[in-house]
């Protein structure tokens, strides 16, 4: 069968395909944005420090980092399926034990674990269209789907997280997630054919506790840095942090079985598809883990206002990476990556300049326009990442993208958290946390800028 003309039975097959790797992403985002919007009712349930809640917004993040490489390589070698499937039960299990979590050191192990299971699904979702939808205008508008699921789960997660807290508790919405994930299990084992990559690489177990160990003490050395730039603890964290990150290089470049092949960072369009992603998670993701909470304590908008603003944000992507792929063909996958960052950088600017007296509508501009060059970026870095790796090593395209964004999300919120919250800051200190807001703005913003220049700079390379 070529693809080019598909029977009615492919394109039934990759319709189901598409549907269900859409939205196990869907449910992975809106797993991963849930805190967002209840971040204060949560913490305030589980008895939360600033720590515990920089903790709680960031700790997924780490789980998706850790596992998205390796679960890339699992699912080309061992089958995209099985990987998802495995995945998706993963992601629900973690569901219910966040739930039931009595404190804040279960609740952000169980969101370790939920990224573990979103890592697979994320993975091996990208790698199921790639397998079903051939390259060209028909994979392209695939992939406007899957990026447009991406903004879908960003946006309900919150608002049901929202909905919920305010009809019973915060905790009713990880009940809901754990229940819709398990059907989408059975669903996708029951509806997506199996398919594997035709040159297996092997497991590379060492490579991901590298990465996620030295991911991780980074993160604790920024949120232990807040008692003290100069103390010992942050210090030596920095200190392990390098070691493990850089160990993590030295032996991925000596291995036969490196779950990232480090030799594609010399080929421009990986860096650009890497280097926007890492710019996304650790400019206008990381923003947005932050706004919800801020917005409560500091201008007094609830859980359902924060999580509609935010809507207005996700929303939008929603609807511009559906239209992305009616752009002319002669806007490069590149291109879009540097003008959908720069949109980013502008819309969080507009979102600087608060006083402690805004109010929402101050907010939506900026937030729309933020929205608007997200669609871009989303419908972008899904087909760049599987673009820009050999053929049939998709799942690793999408592995190393998705990592390169959990990686800065995890990174990004640590520090907009470090940035907007002075030590001690509280609800009495509201002019402190409106400054703090509108300096880490303008830092994500930077973040974003920067990324667009390397994304412009790797594409004149070419």
């Amino acid at each position: 069968m070529t693809h080019s003309a598909p029977s009615p039975t492919g394109t039934a097959n990759s319709t189901r395909a598409l549907s269900v790797a859409a939205l196990g992403t869907l449910l992975t985002l809106m797993a991963f944005t849930a805190p967002l919007a209840t971040i204060n009712s949560t913490a305030a349930d589980l008895m939360s420090d600033a720590a515990g809640r920089t903790w709680i917004l960031s700790s997924m993040s780490i789980g998706l980092a850790a596992a998205l490489l390796t679960t890339g390589t699992v699912a080309d070698d061992f089958g995209r399926r099985r990987t998802f499937v495995l995945g998706a039960a993963v992601l629900a299990l973690g569901a219910v034990v966040c739930a039931i979590a009595p404190n804040t050191l279960t609740f952000v192990l169980a969101r370790i674990l939920q990224g573990l299971g979103g890592a697979a699904v994320m993975a091996s979702s990208l790698g199921i269209i790639a397998h079903t939808h051939p390259a060209g205008p028909v994979r392209a508008k695939a992939s406007g789907v899957w990026g447009a699921s991406v903004g879908a789960g960003i946006a309900l997660g919150p608002l049901l997280a929202a909905v919920l807290d305010r009809w019973a508790s915060w905790r009713e919405a990880y009940v809901v997630l754990a229940v819709a994930t398990a059907v989408l299990t059975v669903a996708a084992h029951l509806l997506v054919e199996e398919s594997t990559s035709d040159a297996p690489r092997g497991l590379d177990p060492l490579g991901a506790l590298l990465l996620a160990t030295g991911v991780g003490a980074l993160l604790a050395a920024l949120v232990e840095g807040r008692q003290g730039w100069t103390s010992l603890v942050p210090i030596l964290l920095f200190v392990l942090a390098a070691l493990l990150l850089v160990g993590f290089v030295v032996f991925e470049l000596r291995s036969t079985t490196a779950m990232l092949d480090l030799a594609l960072f010399q080929h421009p369009p990986f860096v650009a598809a890497t280097v926007a992603a890492l710019a996304t998670g650790g400019g206008i993701i990381a923003l947005m883990s932050y706004m919800s909470g801020f917005l409560g304590i500091a201008l007094g908008i609830d859980a359902l206002g924060a999580a509609l603003l935010l809507f207005g944000w996700s929303a939008t992507s929603v609807v511009t990476a559906l239209l992305a792929r009616r752009l002319p063909a002669s806007i490069g996958g590149r291109t879009q990556l540097a003008v959908g960052l720069v949109g980013v950088a502008i819309g969080m600017v507009m979102l600087t300049g608060l006083s402690e007296n805004a109010s929402w509508p101050r907010l939506l501009p900026g937030l729309l326009v933020a929205g608007v060059a997200s669609g871009v970026l989303n419908a972008a870095l899904g087909r760049e990442a599987v673009a820009g790796v050999p053929a049939g090593r998709a799942g690793m395209g999408s592995g190393a993208n998705n990592t390169a964004r959990y990686v800065g999300s995890a990174i990004g919120v640590t520090i907009v958290a470090v940035v907007a919250v002075p030590v001690g800051a509280s609800a009495s200190g509201v002019v402190a946390l409106v400054h703090g807001w509108n300096t880490a703005a303008l830092v994500t913003a930077a973040i974003s800028v920067f990324g667009a220049v390397v994304v412009a700079a790797s594409r004149t390379r070419n």
